[in-house]
């Protein structure tokens, strides 16, 4: 073997010990999420800086890192092929072998699974070398026009800004955690619930009209008094010619202040300027305006000015941590396991929790409640016991209070009577 072929070992040996260290780097950096290069950072790990950093912007580390890995492979590969002709024909067999099991396994397999099973150790060593890597500009450059390039044959913005976690992948952490006993069953159900408070509307949790107790303005305070003990409300709004025209909210405390001389006076000089609120409001936003501006309660107005309900503080913060129920509050539950299988739901209860309940898996559209789902498949108001049968499920009507549905009885029906949208 000349000098030259000397040369070449002690360089395919270096490529092959660069090549691991990238691929394991690869590995490490991308199973990395910021929230654990956070913490790691609040523990005090050495590099653990700049891990976050690099998890900040893996834009800026992946292309660079993919591309001195991918040049190293074809450089290794390519100075094996010079060594495999010192053996003939046989040389191209002895270079394949060599590529396949030395190559995959020490500079592949062995980095990577390391990484996967050392996460935390493997991402803080990559992190120092990688930057370095990143910092050095000729490469950086070099990148940027390769991936220029392949964003004009393939259209599309390719790897420029995040998110780079989605909500479900979020959601599916929760769940996996929680099977794996790291949080608990509440733990899980919270985050689920913080999440998807972000996407929730504020017609999706308000009063709505029909449950809405009003007051006329003109009511007596004394009478006031007695309907908000009785419905056991401290807010409730008051109107001058319909519920569509609400002027103002009345506070119980202001009535009991008042009862003594303003007995016989209308509740409309005690009442507090109200708050409106589209219908199409997210919560999370009206949480913020009512933690700044330090009021409970708002009306909820529909796209044509009209009453659509009523929504406070509570629900919103029911949206997070569940039903709250005082001592006094008398309801019926959402959800009652019947004989055989079936369940009988409250007609107000909301399509996305039915279908986790029951998993009936019914679509989401223009109706937020299975009420509205059934009024929609009926295309009437049912009467009590009128059925209809909809994705392997037979919705009954087994409460009906004038025009609203009260409680449906959900069925699953056997395989053979599966008819979409039949009517009983």
């Amino acid at each position: 073997m000349s000098n030259s072929d000397w040369i070449y070992i002690v360089a395919i040996v270096i490529l092959i010990a660069i090549t691991g260290f990238l691929a394991m780097s690869e590995t490490a950096l991308t199973r990395m999420n910021r929230v654990k290069a956070l913490s790691l950072e609040e523990e005090g790990k050495r590099g653990a800086a700049t891990l976050v950093r690099l998890t900040d912007h893996p834009e800026r580390w992946l292309n660079p890192v993919l591309l001195v890995l991918l040049t190293c492979q074809l450089v290794t590969a390519t100075l094996v092929g010079f060594l495999a002709k010192h053996f003939g024909t046989w040389g191209v067999v002895i270079a394949t072998a060599f590529e396949v099991c030395v190559i995959f396994v020490i500079a592949e397999a062995a980095p990577k699974t390391w990484a996967v099973q050392h996460g935390e150790r493997a991402g803080l060593l990559a992190a120092g070398p990688v930057a370095a890597l990143v910092r050095f500009w000729p490469l950086r450059v070099l990148s940027r026009g390769l991936i220029g390039l392949a964003n004009v044959i393939i259209p599309g913005k390719g790897l420029k800004e995040g998110p780079f976690v989605s909500e479900e992948e979020l959601l599916a952490m929760a769940d996996v955690a929680e099977q794996e006993e790291v949080i608990e069953r509440e733990e899980r159900a919270l985050i689920h619930s913080i999440i998807e408070f972000g996407d929730t509307v504020v017609r999706e949790v308000m009063v709505p009209r029909p449950d809405m107790v009003t007051v006329v303005a003109a009511t007596a305070v004394r009478d006031v008094l007695e309907i908000a003990m009785a419905a056991g409300y401290s807010r409730i709004p008051a109107y001058e010619q319909n519920i569509d025209d609400i002027v103002g909210i009345v506070y119980v405390k202001d009535l009991f202040r008042a009862r003594e001389d303003a007995g016989d006076r209308p509740v409309r000089e005690l009442m507090r300027q109200p708050r409106f609120v589209p219908e199409s409001k997210r919560v999370s936003e009206l949480m913020r305006e009512m933690q700044a501006e330090k009021f409970h309660m708002a009306i909820v107005v529909d796209e044509y000015g009209g009453t659509a309900g009523l929504v406070t503080l509570e629900d919103l913060i029911e949206e997070l941590v569940g039903e709250i129920v005082d001592e006094y509050d008398v309801e019926e539950p959402n959800i009652e396991p019947m004989p055989g299988g079936d369940v009988r739901v409250n007609g107000r209860m909301p399509i996305d929790e039915v279908n986790e309940l029951t998993h009936a898996d019914f679509p989401e559209g223009d109706w937020d409640t299975v009420a509205g789902l059934f009024f929609n498949l009926i295309g009437h108001v049912p009467t009590e016991g009128e059925t209809v049968d909809f994705n392997g499920h037979r919705l009954r009507a087994e409460k009906v209070q004038g025009r609203r549905i009260g409680r449906v009885r959900i069925s699953k029906l056997a395989p053979s009577h599966q008819q979409p949208g039949q009517q009983r």
